[in-house]
């Protein structure tokens, strides 16, 4: 279990921003979780989404940060976050 839960919310296979926004995380190592908005019991989810204006997929959450689209910056920044808390976590004997 990740200590940061990632989800991706995306719109299937044939959406490129979702695509290569999953590809980078798999690159640096992001575990993720996936949903898929085109599913009807995601429907809810989709319109919180858009209310918020998010409009583009995929849409990236964090237990405090979300955005939409593909941003390479954001995800970059992500890793590093994680992988600093892992590295704290490590040194004080926690796991």
């Amino acid at each position: 279990m990740p200590k940061i839960p990632v989800t991706v919310y995306h719109i299937g296979p044939t959406c490129v921003q979702c695509n290569q926004t999953k590809r980078v995380m798999d690159k640096l190592g992001i575990i993720y979780s996936e949903v898929d908005l085109r599913d009807p019991a995601n429907a809810d989810k989709l319109a919180e989404f858009q209310a918020a204006g998010h409009t583009s997929a995929p849409v990236v959450t964090t237990d405090t940060k979300i955005w939409s689209g593909f941003r390479l910056a954001k995800i970059k920044s992500l890793a590093g976050f994680i992988f600093s808390q892992e590295r704290e976590g490590a040194g004080n004997g926690n796991s």
